[in-house]
C-alpha cells in the first residue's frame, strides 16, 4: 500500500486527534440514553457541582441520572468549537486558571476519590496577572512574599497598610482548610481557631473590601492593584464581602494552573465517573418541574421534547440549576415556604460576563503575551468600573480581561489550527434586558439574537474589545481571522441563570459565608449545590458544593458517601 504523503497524514491525524477531543464528542449517545422510570438519585443541571455530586454517588453504589437542557455536560466549565476539521478553533467558555491544583491541594482532595485526575498546566509564578493602569502596570504574582516586596517597591510609604491587608489575607487562607475538612460547617474547633488565629476575620466580617482598605491605605493606586483581580467574583469594593476578596487572592498565592487539553477536561472526566458507575447523562433533556408530594421531592419531570415528556421518580432530587429557578420555576412557589420566598426576593446578583472570542493568525508569545494573564484598566477607581453602567442604556467596557489558551497549554492540538491561536477577552457588564434592547420574553424564548439593537449593542462591545487588545499587543487586530461574542443573554441561554451571571448570588456581605444557602434546601429530599451555595462561587466553590451535597444526600439514602 503507498504511504499517504507526510504532511497529508500529519493532517489526518490532526483531524483524528481533534475529533476525539471536541466539546460534542459525547453529545449523541447522551441525548438518546434512555429515560429511566426510577433511580435513587435525579441530578437537575450538569454543571460542575452536579457532576460532582453525581460521581460521588455513583461510585457510593447508588443509581444516578443527571439532566441538562444544554448540549454538553459542565455548564460554564465547557468549550465550543469553531471551523472545520483542521482548522477549528476551541474556546474555553468559564475555566481559564484555577489555584489550589498542587499535590495535597483542594482538587487532588476532591477529585483523588472518584479515580479522577488532571494533568495541571501551571502558569509562570512570577507573573500570573498582568495589571496595566494608565500610567502603570503591576505584574502579580503567585507567592505572597514576592508580592509584597513588588507592592513595597512601588509603594514604600505604605508598608504598615500592605502588612495589614496581607494579615487578613493569610487569616482567611488559614480558615480556609478547617472549613473543607467540616464541609463548611462553623464548628466549635472552627471558631476557636478564628478566635485564637483568626481575630480579624471577626472584627471585619461584616466589611466591604472599600471599607477595610480604608483602614489600611488612602492611595488609589495602591488599592487599584490590590482589587485587581475584582473580575472573578464581578463586584465593586464598596459592596464584596473583604473575606471574599482575600480568600479569592489567597486561593492564587500557592500557585495557578489550567488543565491540559482546555477547560472542558473536568467536565468530561467527571462525567465519565458517573457513567463508569453504572449511572447516566441527560443531554438536551432540560426539568420542567421537581415533584412534589408530601411537601416532599418525589422525582423531576423532563420538559417535552420530540412529542415525548417523563417523569422520572427518585428518593432523592439535588439541584444544580439557577437557585432561584430551582424555588420559583421548578419547585413552584406554591411548595416554597414564605421566609425562604422573602429571602429569594432579596437576593442580590452581580454583574455578569461579555466575552469575545477570537482566532489570531501568528504567535503572540513574541508580541510579549505569556500564559498569564492579562488585565487592563481605564482608572483606578475600581467602583466606576461597575457604576459607570449601572442604568446606562448603553453600557460599554471599562477595562478587560485577555486570556491565550494556546499559551496556556503550548502544543495542545485542541485550541487552534496549525500557525494560530485561540484568546479570549472578556469585561464586566450589566445583565438587565434593558441594557442589551431586550426583554425577558425574548431572552426566553431565544428572538433576542435577531433584535437589531442587540446585534448593535453587542458588536460596538466587541469592536471596543478588540480594539483594546491591539493597543496592548499592536498588529493583532489585522492577525484576527476569527471572531465571536457572548452576552449575559447567552449565559441565560445556555445555562439558565438567573441575571445571565455564573457567579451565583453576589457574595456581599450579608449574602456571604453562613449567610449564603447551605446545602439542604427548604423542601425535604431537595438537596442543592453550585455557586449560590455556602462553598461560594466559582470552579472550586461548585466542586465542593457537589461534594457537600452528595454527603449530605449519601447519609438521607442510609449509604456510606466515599471519600
Amino acid at each position: 500500500m503507498t504511504e499517504a504523503p507526510p504532511d497529508r497524514a500529519a493532517s489526518a491525524a490532526r483531524r483524528a486527534a481533534e475529533k476525539r477531543v471536541l466539546p460534542t464528542a459525547h453529545t449523541g449517545r447522551r441525548c438518546s440514553e434512555p429515560i429511566p422510570e426510577e433511580v435513587d438519585v435525579a441530578i437537575v443541571g450538569a454543571g460542575t457541582g452536579g457532576l460532582c455530586a453525581g460521581a460521588y454517588l455513583a461510585r457510593a453504589g447508588l443509581r444516578v441520572a443527571v439532566f441538562d437542557q444544554h448540549y454538553v455536560a459542565g455548564g460554564c466549565a465547557t468549550r465550543f468549537a469553531r471551523g472545520s476539521a483542521g482548522a477549528r478553533y476551541m474556546f474555553d467558555v468559564g475555566l481559564h486558571y484555577l489555584g489550589e491544583c498542587d499535590p495535597g491541594g483542594v482538587f487532588e482532595k476532591v477529585l483523588q476519590p472518584l479515580d479522577v485526575s488532571i494533568d495541571w498546566a501551571e502558569l509562570p509564578r512570577e507573573c500570573i496577572e498582568r495589571l496595566v493602569f494608565p500610567d502603570f502596570e503591576f505584574r502579580l504574582p503567585a507567592e505572597m512574599e514576592l508580592y509584597r516586596s513588588r507592592l513595597l517597591e512601588l509603594f514604600p510609604q505604605e508598608r504598615r497598610g500592605i502588612d495589614k491587608y496581607l494579615r487578613m489575607v493569610m487569616q482567611v487562607g488559614g480558615i480556609q482548610p478547617k472549613l473543607f475538612a467540616t464541609g463548611a460547617k462553623v464548628t466549635a474547633p472552627v471558631l476557636w481557631h478564628v478566635f485564637v488565629r483568626g481575630q480579624m476575620l471577626m472584627l471585619h466580617e461584616r466589611a466591604t473590601a472599600e471599607k477595610f482598605l480604608d483602614g489600611c491605605t488612602r492611595d488609589p493606586r495602591l488599592r487599584a492593584v490590590i482589587l485587581g483581580q475584582h473580575g472573578a467574583y464581578g463586584l465593586p469594593p464598596s459592596e464584596v464581602s473583604i473575606l471574599l476578596h482575600a480568600g479569592l487572592a489567597n486561593h492564587y498565592f500557592g500557585g495557578a494552573w489550567y488543565p491540559r487539553g482546555g477547560g472542558q477536561i473536568l467536565s468530561d472526566k467527571l462525567a465519565l465517573a458517573i457513567e463508569e458507575a453504572g449511572s447516566s447523562i441527560h443531554l438536551r433533556r432540560g426539568i420542567e418541574r421537581i415533584l412534589i408530594e408530601g411537601g416532599r421531592a418525589v422525582g423531576v419531570r423532563t420538559l417535552p421534547r420530540g412529542g415525548e415528556q417523563h417523569d422520572v421518580r427518585a428518593r432523592v432530587v439535588v439541584s444544580n440549576a439557577d437557585i432561584s429557578r430551582t424555588l420559583l420555576d421548578l419547585v413552584g412557589a406554591e411548595h416554597v415556604p414564605r421566609r425562604w420566598l422573602r429571602r429569594q426576593q432579596r437576593w442580590v446578583m452581580p454583574s455578569a460576563m461579555f466575552s469575545t472570542y477570537l482566532g489570531v493568525r501568528g504567535d503572540l508569545g513574541e508580541q510579549g503575551m505569556t500564559a498569564g494573564n492579562t488585565l487592563q484598566y481605564d482608572s483606578y477607581d475600581t467602583d466606576a468600573y461597575y457604576k459607570a453602567n449601572r442604568g446606562n442604556p448603553r453600557p460599554m467596557p471599562q477595562g478587560c480581561y485577555i486570556t491565550n489558551s494556546s499559551l496556556k497549554d503550548p502544543g495542545g492540538l485542541n485550541h487552534a489550527p496549525d500557525g494560530h491561536q485561540a484568546v479570549t477577552i472578556m469585561s464586566m457588564l450589566p445583565a438587565e434586558p434593558t441594557a442589551w434592547g431586550i426583554t425577558p420574553e425574548q431572552i426566553a424564548d431565544g428572538s433576542y439574537r435577531r433584535v437589531l439593537a442587540y446585534q448593535e449593542r453587542k458588536r460596538a462591545i466587541e469592536d471596543d474589545l478588540i480594539g483594546r487588545f491591539d493597543t496592548l499587543y499592536p498588529g493583532t487586530a489585522a492577525a484576527i481571522t476569527f471572531r465571536e461574542s457572548s452576552t449575559p443573554a447567552s449565559q441565560s441561554r445556555y445555562t439558565w441563570a438567573e441575571g445571565g451571571t455564573g457567579y451565583g448570588i453576589a457574595g456581599i456581605p450579608k449574602q456571604f459565608q453562613k449567610a449564603r444557602p447551605d446545602v439542604q434546601s427548604p423542601i425535604p429530599d431537595l438537596y442543592w449545590c453550585g455557586a449560590s451555595t455556602r462553598t461560594g462561587h466559582g470552579i472550586i466553590g461548585a466542586l465542593l458544593s457537589g461534594r457537600i451535597a452528595s454527603q449530605r444526600a449519601a447519609k438521607r439514602l442510609g449509604v456510606t458517601a466515599i471519600g
